[in-house]
């Protein structure tokens, strides 16, 4: 049996090895390495793809944050809400710009924001609220975007985790995750879904304007060369990473078939134990399955984390401290916001599989029969 690997992207990488060799060799052969055609094919594609009227690359994930909420021009002191569970880049995004982060607590099933407590943590100082669509399922986004017309707010949603997946209104209709709110933001971080091979992200939009303020902000507040509107940022994609995200993105619906093939298998296998919660999957979403994550109510995560780790398997927790709970965040943090009940149990509790597109049954069979043995 192969090593088992958290995320498999050597295994992935020679199933198209072709196709990413000869795009990195073309970059290479017309030395155009930032910007120009590699650059313009991407955003176009990906646009297509999501449906959305506008993509701007960017460097990375955080940058992606950030430059979203430099655009929509918030105030020192204005309150953004945000999840109290999730990565720290949602919320540092917003105290590195001096606004405030106001954490809400999650829902229990599918780990996404609940909109009771944003309801009950607006104030005449919100501005945005930050839905993250957490380990690839998206949030109530029907609701959060109900809300936020009510009390005229902005959305950013956070898709680092979710890029390809559906949701489904209560009418019927489709849209991707990340175009749904007034900005959308991702990562192309080598382990998502639509992963590139260093670093890189992007930004969405269907609204002109901020498109437009953006697309300076990313370029140094650039309006043309050397004419600079605003105060900005220097954070672009670079030509290489464009071409081999170009043909990741060809292959990005089979890669979430792959995942929710090897996400059966776990549900199927680890269900009947009473002490094993398999991921909630709502009727308002596709789940990509950036990750997999189970929760263990018996007390016994950390030691079947050190079980698995010492049997050869990976595995990881996300995440093992609430947001609120991070020295870097108590300056900037009533002192009531100190008991999230669902974002302290999760935080207790959850344990993330290895989860990729290679997983085959040899080896999700050791992976589960392993973890059942312990759990005996």
């Amino acid at each position: 049996m192969k090593k088992i690997q958290m995320v498999d992207l050597a295994t992935q990488y020679q199933k198209i090895k072709k196709e990413i060799d000869e795009a990195v060799i073309s970059v290479m052969e017309s030395t155009q390495f930032i910007g120009g055609e590699r650059i313009k094919s991407f955003k176009e594609h990906l646009e297509n793809y999501l449906q959305v009227k506008h993509v701007i690359p960017c460097a990375n994930g955080t940058d992606a944050l950030q430059i979203a909420f430099m655009a929509l021009e918030l105030e020192p002191g204005d309150e953004v809400i945000v999840p109290a569970f999730t990565y720290v880049a949602t919320a540092e995004v917003i105290a590195l710009l001096r606004l405030k982060p106001v954490m809400v607590d999650v829902q229990m099933d599918d780990f996404n924001m609940s909109t009771h407590q944003i309801k009950n943590a607006i104030t005449s100082k919100t501005k945005a609220i930050v839905p993250v669509h957490l380990f690839g399922q998206v949030a109530d986004m029907e609701t959060i975007m109900d809300i936020a017309v009510q009390h005229q707010l902005y959305v950013v949603e956070d898709n680092a985790q979710a890029i390809g997946a559906d949701y489904f209104y209560m009418d019927g209709r489709k849209q991707k995750a990340g175009t749904i709110g007034h900005i959308g933001c991702t990562s192309f971080f080598p382990s998502k879904n639509l992963g590139c091979y260093g670093d890189g992200g992007a930004i969405f939009t269907q609204d002109d304007e901020i498109s437009q303020k953006i697309t300076m902000i990313a370029n140094h507040g650039q309006s043309k060369q050397y004419y600079h509107d605003v105060v900005g940022v220097n954070s672009r994609l670079d030509a290489m990473q464009a071409a081999i995200l170009d043909i990741k993105l060809r292959h990005l619906d089979e890669y979430a078939t792959a995942r929710r093939q090897a996400a059966d298998y776990y549900d199927q296998n680890l269900s009947a134990h009473p002490n094993i919660v398999i991921p909630y999957r709502n009727k308002h979403s596709t789940h990509v399955f950036h990750q997999y994550t189970l929760r263990i109510t018996n007390g016994k995560r950390d030691a079947l984390k050190e079980y698995l780790t010492l049997k050869g398997i990976p595995c990881g927790i996300y995440y093992p401290l609430p947001l609120y709970e991070q020295k870097a965040f108590i300056p900037f943090l009533d002192k009531s916001v100190n008991n999230l009940p669902v974002t302290e149990q999760l935080c207790k509790e959850v344990i993330s599989l290895p989860m990729h597109t290679e997983l085959n049954p040899e080896l999700q069979n050791y992976i589960v029969q392993e973890i059942l043995h312990f759990m005996s």
